[in-house]
């Protein structure tokens, strides 16, 4: 097979900053700098302070699977029965019944998204009994964008159609790469036909918005399979693909360590496998938006990017504008007009906090004007690849010079990686790939990395 010419990265700035470990920046600060000293009852009174007639998102995490996947740095755990789902369900609903009570009116929401794990871990009547509970406690806007995560291998026609029925818009598949060697490497098992069948079955019951989870970096990994997996892909034709560099942190994910670390490819060949599935789609149709994401032209998500209405958050770039998501489940982290806050990591901890009646918030952060300044900063320089800091910084009442004395920056600037033309800083076409490394030149509390980050390449 021939494969297509793809721009190779700079030698210079691989060794320089293709093997840093960077946040994602879908939030800042990231979650490492929560602490606990954000409790329930600061969560509580920032739930009470939600302005009348706000549009909120909320985010529901399904921390369960059937089986582990080695890849996987999701919070997850593996069930072989119903009950442990049918419980956590029970808690669910009753974190959801707090938090409104706590708001004390009834927002409207315009964003819903289900992640995981595997959220189709539910039975098709326990799914439906949920949705329902939501529009119970929440006022869904007519255009609410109903989004959930599915693992195609589980996935049954009975539940395809009540996704359908229960107002999902979007089904975001997980793909990663179809691979044979690859699958076996990471413990996940997919053909191409069961992902066309599923597709098609989504499509049939009626939910038109498909997005496609792709994986590079992963261990036996090579350029060409992932050419063949994304050619793959387009003869699906999925309104949008998210395509991640995987992120080994086998200190922090202990199922990590059945990867064979021999097996993963270094910076530049996960360099040129994120090209190549890049060039494929490009080629195709398919926008680029921002750094990780493909959409056709005519998706919300690329028109938003042309329209300078990207936002980005904890589910990556999304359209949804609202500074407000409010997160259920364990692990799941919120966002308020105050901060952060982040619930039990471990079911069994959350359920337990859960049923004594108290809200599950294990830790947080409250942001200061400087945080909100930064952040909208890094956000811009994620979404736009460029921004406009005397626009930035005068919403917040100070100037450029405030956030431009980082020796970070100058080095950026002087590799030719950025670029600063009077008060606008762009990132150059060639350097795309190392967005995070100009982002993280404003982070204010980014210290040693170390492995809990994912590689900037």
């Amino acid at each position: 097979m021939t494969l297509p010419s793809i721009i190779h990265m700079r030698p210079d700035l691989n060794s320089r900053y293709g093997e840093e470990r960077l946040p994602r920046y879908t939030s800042y600060p990231t979650a490492p700098h929560f602490s606990d000293s954000i409790t329930r009852h600061t969560y509580g009174r920032w739930l009470a302070e939600i302005p009348h007639g706000k549009t909120i998102s909320l985010y529901l995490h399904i921390p369960f699977c059937q089986s582990m996947c080695w890849y996987c740095g999701c919070n997850t755990t593996i069930v072989r029965r119903n009950e442990p789902v049918a419980e956590y369900l029970a808690a669910l609903r009753q974190e959801i019944d707090m938090v409104a009570s706590h708001i004390g009116q009834t927002p409207k929401v315009g964003s819903v998204h289900f992640g995981g794990g595997t959220p189709t871990i539910m039975t098709p009547a326990q799914f439906s009994g949920l949705v329902d509970f939501l529009r119970q406690k929440f006022s869904f806007l007519s255009g609410a964008e109903i989004a959930i995560e599915i693992d195609p291998r589980r996935l049954t026609r009975e539940m395809s159609l009540e996704l359908s029925a229960s107002g999902i818009t979007r089904a975001s598949l997980g793909v990663q790469s179809f691979d044979p060697a690859v699958q076996l490497a990471i413990n996940r098992i997919q053909s191409f036909e069961d992902t066309a069948a599923v597709t098609d079955g989504l499509r049939a019951a009626g939910i038109r918005s498909i997005n496609f989870d792709l994986i590079y970096g992963l261990p036996l990994q090579t350029v060409a399979s992932c050419f063949d997996t994304a050619q793959k892909c387009l003869q699906l034709r999925p309104n949008r693909l998210s395509v991640f560099g995987y992120a080994h942190v086998p200190t922090f994910k202990k199922h990590q360590r059945k990867i064979d670390e021999a097996a993963l490819p270094d910076g530049t060949k996960r360099y040129l496998q994120a090209n190549m599935i890049a060039y494929c789609l490009t080629n195709a149709g398919y926008r680029q938006i921002g750094l990780d994401h493909f959409a056709l032209p005519n998706d919300s998500l690329a028109t938003a990017q042309a329209e300078g209405h990207l936002h980005r958050n904890f589910q990556g770039y999304t359209t949804d504008s609202s500074d407000i998501l409010i997160g259920f489940g364990a692990s799941a982290i919120g966002r308020l007009n105050q901060g952060y806050v982040q619930n039990e990591v471990a079911p069994r901890a959350y359920c337990a906090q859960i049923r004594e009646g108290n809200l599950a918030i294990r830790k947080g952060y409250t942001l200061t004007a400087d945080d909100r300044l930064r952040a909208e900063i890094i956000e811009r320089i994620m979404c736009d690849f460029r921004v406009d800091l005397k626009q930035v910084c005068t919403k917040y009442g100070t100037m450029p010079e405030t956030v431009l004395h980082s020796e970070r920056l100058h080095m950026l600037i002087d590799d030719g990686v950025a670029c600063l033309e009077g008060p606008v800083l762009s990132v150059k076409d060639d350097a795309r790939h190392l967005v995070r490394s100009v982002a993280s030149a404003f982070d204010a509390h980014l210290g040693p990395s170390g492995p809990v980050y994912s590689r900037a390449v």
